[in-house]
């Protein structure tokens, strides 16, 4: 094999562990190079010394008949400054309004939310699951079981409620108030 030959293997190869995250069985890195398992040991042997005398940041290392490619041991101080910084997320109008319906009428499918939001409403709560303010709690016994939703501790948390008991409650005043913009603004769009 030439050099220009190992080099797209060892791309392959570095591609395959990076990409599958935990250990790979050779043979099955055999098969991705179409080679032969002593062959693609002596291709992986080869990065991992290599890996170790350039003095990089990660490593593969062997698991029994496998291979998984790492961080050395020596940058985890370096990782942990990375993992320490809090995430840092924002809550838009749409985030808020739809984490709002679920906290007032949890547990609640997207379905529900959809109806009273009047769009869809998959990327606002896949992004209050991300931020972990809402998850789901199970399924609704009905045709398709569609996921329910509800708030989390860390929604608890962050907006400094012992439990969604303690969610503010609004007066029928406010509620009429909501009712009426909400006509109104149904009228604006039906008149454009």
């Amino acid at each position: 094999m030439d050099t220009v030959e190992i080099k797209k293997l060892e791309g392959i190869i570095e591609a395959v562990l990076f990409a599958m995250g935990d250990s790979v069985e050779l043979g099955q890195i055999a098969l991705a190079i179409e080679h032969d398992e002593e062959t693609t040991r002596k291709i992986i042997h080869q990065m991992m010394d290599r890996y170790e005398t350039e003095d990089r940041g990660i490593r593969i290392i062997e698991l029994e008949d496998a291979f998984q490619m790492c961080t050395k041991k020596e940058m985890y101080e370096y990782l942990i400054r990375v993992a320490k910084q809090p995430k840092k997320y924002v809550l838009t109008d749409v985030l808020l309004e739809t984490l709002s319906i679920i906290a007032y009428k949890q547990p609640v499918t997207k379905l529900e939310i959809e109806k009273i939001r009047g769009v869809k409403s998959d990327h606002a709560v896949n992004k209050l699951v991300e931020y972990d303010l809402v998850y789901e709690v199970g399924r609704l016994d009905a045709p398709g079981k569609p996921i329910l939703f509800g708030t989390t501790e860390e929604f608890l948390r962050r907006f400094s409620i012992q439990s969604a008991d303690d969610l503010p409650t609004l007066n029928p005043e406010q509620v009429e108030n909501f009712k009426e913009e909400a006509e109104e603004e149904i009228q604006l769009k039906l008149d454009i």
